[in-house]
């Protein structure tokens, strides 16, 4: 089972940006496809971005289109979010999330329901301010 661990998260004031990362360890990135997610308090866990196994396609929630980029480097083991145009309704935890990919049929597929992912990392705080 690969290990998620993220980083990157802070306090930002609004139109500011941040870059989140989420290493993996213990399996290859590249056996996976990749999710963010973020929940904020008193709220359910929202879809942020996903990507394919090895990056090959994306998807993003409507909130979050044109502001935030999410790409991976199997080399690194590692993913990235990079969020521009910050606002005080992104504040939340961030999470990276993975699905182990078991055929070819699923490996141009980008996953946005967080039942579909079996590893999670722990989470970054991510607070802006207005």
């Amino acid at each position: 089972q690969v290990q998620l661990v993220e980083s990157g998260g802070g306090l930002v004031q609004a139109g500011g940006s941040l870059r989140l990362s989420c290493v993996a360890f213990g399996r290859p990135l590249s056996y996976y496809a990749m999710g963010w997610f973020r929940q904020a308090p008193g709220k359910a866990r929202e879809f942020v971005a996903a990507l394919s196994q090895s990056g090959g396609n994306t998807d993003y929630s409507v909130s979050v289109r044109g502001r935030f980029t999410t790409s991976l480097n199997d080399a690194k083991n590692t993913m990235w979010l990079q969020m521009n145009n910050l606002a005080p309704e992104d504040t939340a935890v961030y999470c990276c999330a993975g699905k182990l990919i078991t055929g070819t049929f699923q490996s141009r597929m980008a996953f946005t329901n967080p039942a579909q992912y079996t590893s999670w990392g722990q989470g970054t705080q991510v607070t802006v301010s207005s």
